[in-house]
């Protein structure tokens, strides 16, 4: 297998009034965090903002927040948390502050809100200070490291009967460098802490509320706040949406189920085109294509730009089939590839993430989910079988053995998300990572949200990527107005 997989599992793409003290409750209750003389250490710090970098612009200003490691000991160990804002461009409109996080987990969020400012209406950003922050454990926010090899850092592994047990052992080995190197944060890099951490950047800012931009498991934090601190909680938008009842391992099994309807998709529109891409008449003809290609790929790998492909490297980029012209590209390449033996170029393919950020991918989701992934080794073979037969592009990558097999549970259970507090859900029809079915299960938890779905919409990440959810999206946070109901709009030409 080629080392250059998942930059970011559900990471999205670029697209004043007093303070609150946190309700007092201990670090286990639903509401949050505890009250007393130890916490107003933290409610009442003075960040200090500065310039952050030259390469940000000067109006971009960086901060420091500390909050305690862990909650129900607020005593104890500190962490550091960085946060960056950019002012609201009118005093008179200001409304308050909007929170950015752009997915993962493990993804930082201090780029989002410099990215999203270029694509923002100016209504928006006149109403609101931009605030972006890296999570607890992430990007400049006490960061973690494993010490993990390159080869530690892929975990699309797909299933074979030989090399299974090596995956036990890769699985095993990463999970047991996270608990020598971080063993005593681990426990407490959780999604329910870092939304208590939201919230004491919002008691810091002297925000009665905050409002909120999630993208993809920014969704799942952003859910989860709501649920934790539902009269604190103003106008959220929740892109590209996470399913809160399969966050964990169904994140990874609902990616595989979503990719076959995609690809017999791009079957159909390739063949339509079969004088464009001569890849196939029928939507069988394709896909007797693609598989051949595969089949020769894992006899002799297909010789790109970037190096030899695997017919499980191939199967490994299963995204690729949410967008169709894209795809049928990529494949005719290959195609030629194996037949002449010249250089295909490759997929678009950002590479291996940081080692930080596979670190808090797996800190993070394990913490949280720890409880409900199975810790036999042999349940993990057979599901990976059974998937294979089932989900053929990704089905045995995504039941294959997972570090969180063997990982320590965090602190606390994860949280059940099931409020009223009302959200705006954005969702492409065609979504890679987040498969519109999740988005539908994110809505049905959140029983004061409506839910905008782009029909035809392809890839990961609505807002900003001028759809038809861009302007209904702009009226909720300006105004508050949602939908009067669930919306399907078509953008003319889908990305």
């Amino acid at each position: 297998m080629r080392n250059t997989r998942m930059a970011s599992l559900l990471a999205i793409g670029a697209a004043a009034t007093l303070a609150a003290t946190p309700t007092p409750a201990s670090a286990s209750t639903t509401s949050g965090a505890p009250a007393g003389h130890l916490m107003r250490q933290y409610t009442q710090q003075k960040l200090h903002w500065q310039r952050c970098d030259a390469e940000t612009p000067a109006t971009f200003q960086c901060a420091t927040l500390k909050v305690p490691l862990d909650y129900g000991d607020p005593g104890g160990r500190k962490l550091d948390i960085a946060v960056n804002r950019l002012r609201a461009g009118s005093t008179k409109e200001r409304r308050g502050a909007l929170l950015f996080n752009p997915g993962g987990p493990g993804a930082s969020g201090l780029g989002l809100p410099v990215a999203m400012e270029k694509y923002l209406p100016q209504e928006v950003k006149r109403q609101y200070d931009l605030i972006g922050f890296d999570p607890r454990g992430v990007g400049q926010s006490s960061p973690l490291g494993c010490g993990l090899s390159p080869d530690e850092l892929n975990f699309d592994r797909p299933y074979y009967a030989k090399a299974f047990a090596k995956d036990v052992r890769w699985a095993r080995t990463v999970a047991d460098k996270c608990l020598a190197e971080e063993g005593d944060k681990l426990p407490h890099i959780t999604t329910r802490n870092t939304a208590r951490d939201m919230d004491l950047i919002r008691a810091v800012l002297g925000e009665r509320k905050i409002s909120y931009f999630g993208g993809s498991y920014g969704t799942y934090l952003g859910a989860v706040y709501m649920q934790m601190f539902p009269t604190r909680s103003d106008r959220f938008v929740l892109d590209s949406a996470v399913d809160p009842a399969q966050y964990g391992r169904g994140t990874f099994q609902q990616m595989a189920e979503a990719t076959e309807p995609a690809f017999e998709r791009w079957s159909q529109w390739t063949a339509q085109r079969h004088t464009t891409y001569q890849l196939g008449k029928t939507p069988a003809e394709v896909r007797e294509t693609f598989w051949d290609i595969v089949a020769r790929a894992n006899r002799k790998p297909v010789v790109t730009d970037e190096g030899p492909f695997t017919g499980d490297d191939i199967r490994a980029m299963r995204d690729m089939f949410f967008r169709t012209e894209q795809a049928a590209d990529w494949i005719v390449g290959l195609k030629k590839a194996a037949e002449r033996g010249e250089p295909a170029a490759p997929a678009p393919d950002p590479g291996l993430p940081p080692e930080n950020e596979i670190a808090s991918l797996w800190a993070v989701m394990c913490g949280d989910t720890s409880r409900a992934w199975p810790h036999n080794p042999e349940q993990y073979r057979s599901d990976a079988m059974r998937d294979k037969a089932r989900y053929p592009l990704y089905g045995d990558f995504a039941s294959n053995i997972k570090p969180c097999a063997f990982w320590k549970p965090g602190s606390e259970a994860p949280t059940k998300v099931d409020n009223k507090v009302k959200a705006l859900i954005l969702q492409n029809e065609w979504d890679s990572q987040t498969p519109l079915a999740a988005a539908r299960s994110m809505h049905r938890a959140l029983h004061g949200s409506r839910m905008v779905t782009v029909a035809g919409g392809e890839g990961h990440g609505v807002y900003g990527a001028e759809s038809c959810a861009d302007e209904l999206a702009t009226v909720y946070l300006t105004t508050g107005r949602l939908p009067a109901e669930d919306l399907t709009c078509r953008t003319p030409a889908t990305r």
